[in-house]
């Protein structure tokens, strides 16, 4: 009875050993079907934006592996190879994620999915042309980088008028002062733009610049002399005598000119000087009236000679209707009067003439030289009737 105990436990021993045994067994199994399974499958290398990442699988497409992966492909990405290829060991995948960009030309938005990172291959792609003079927001060989915004000002012709100066030059979509800055064009304090500078420009648009600027000028100038009229009771009326000839002055002007594009358009006078004051001239203005009354009588004696007489009337084409002596001829139609060469008749004397009588020297005229005088009728009529003839004079006084 006494044996039983040992017996119970030595079988519980050898039960615990063979528990063991066949748990290491199952244990040395299952590692050696993993590493089996492991050392079947295929080393692959994904290579996406710049990124490497190493798989083994045992997927049999491409598409296989990438699902496996919980990798998703858009329409618009790129792969090294398609959907269906085998995997092979060793294999490497390129894989260029699509991104969206937007391009802007002149305010017009459009938007692409791209695989391309340099800037003038993303606008090729979109069937983008950009020309000389356009403004591209980035440089057509930089890459996109992180930004997803290509912004395009697409150039056109403005006529630009500097001063005196017209061009032709290409321009975009910008404000007027920005545009001057990109032609270098420098503005002066007094410069005037014919524009407001934040005016946006349109194709054909004229930017005009009026080059203005303010110069001193000081000018020596003559000063005319004033006229001063004395009455003189010895000279006939209407006759002048000069007693003493003028002479001009001088004075300096201090002008402010405002010139605009090199032409004057405004002179304003800040400063005047006398250098040397004018001398007036100084003429007798005679007023002597003669008085047209004639002796009748016929028995005076006098200076007598032959003359060529002529006749004129009051209203003939330049005539004033008043004698160089004074007489109103017009207001007198009674009166006899001659228009005589004074250095051969004096004015203001009595004369008496052949076929007219009784009369007074008291009128000149340019035609009457020598021994000349027209004699005073008073219509048209009358001075042709009297023609041309020589007649007899006699000087009374």
């Amino acid at each position: 009875m006494s044996s039983n105990p040992i017996r119970k436990i030595l079988f519980g021993i050898k039960y615990k050993q063979s528990v063991v045994t066949i748990l290491f067994m199952v244990l040395f199994v299952a590692v050696i079907s993993f590493v089996l399974y492991q050392g079947t499958k295929k080393p692959v290398t994904i290579h996406a934006n710049g990124e490497e990442i190493k798989i083994l699988t045992h997927a049999k497409t491409v598409e296989e592996l990438l699902k496996d992966e919980n990798i998703e492909i858009s329409m618009h990405d790129k792969l090294s190879y398609s959907l269906d290829a085998k995997i092979t060991s060793g294999m490497e995948i390129e894989w260029i994620q699509a991104k969206q960009v937007t391009i802007i030309i002149d305010e017009k938005e459009q938007e692409i999915w791209t695989t391309e990172t340099k800037v003038k291959n993303i606008l090729s792609e979109a069937n983008i042309q950009v020309a000389e003079y356009d403004e591209v927001s980035i440089p057509l060989d930089e890459d996109l980088g992180d930004e997803n915004q290509i912004k395009i000002n697409k150039a056109f012709q403005v006529t630009l008028v500097d001063g005196t100066e017209m061009k032709q030059v290409w321009s975009t979509s910008t404000t007027v002062a920005n545009f001057l800055k990109q032609q270098k064009i420098t503005l002066n304090e007094l410069d005037r733009v014919e524009k407001k500078l934040s005016d946006k420009l349109k194709p054909n648009d004229e930017v005009t610049i009026v080059r203005v600027e303010k110069v001193t000028d000081v000018v020596e100038e003559e000063i005319n002399y004033p006229v001063e009229t004395r009455s003189d009771s010895s000279l006939l009326k209407g006759r002048e005598k000069v007693i003493s000839q003028g002479k001009k002055g001088k004075v300096s002007r201090t002008y402010e000119i405002t010139k605009e594009n090199g032409k004057v358009v405004k002179k304003v006078l800040k400063n005047e000087q006398i250098i040397e004051k004018p001398k007036a001239k100084v003429v007798a203005v005679g007023t002597k009236v003669v008085t047209a009354k004639v002796s009748r009588g016929t028995s005076e004696s006098g200076k007598e000679f032959y003359v060529t007489a002529t006749a004129y009337t009051p209203y003939c084409d330049g005539c004033s209707g008043t004698s160089a002596a004074g007489i109103n001829l017009r207001s007198n139609p009674n009166l006899k009067v001659i228009a005589v060469d004074p250095n051969v008749i004096p004015l203001g004397s009595k004369v008496w003439v052949e076929g007219y009588g009784y009369a007074i020297a008291g009128d000149t005229g340019g035609a009457i030289k020598g021994n000349k005088i027209d004699v005073l009728v008073q219509s048209k009529q009358e001075a042709i009737q009297w023609g041309r003839k020589k007649v007899r004079i006699k000087v009374l006084d």
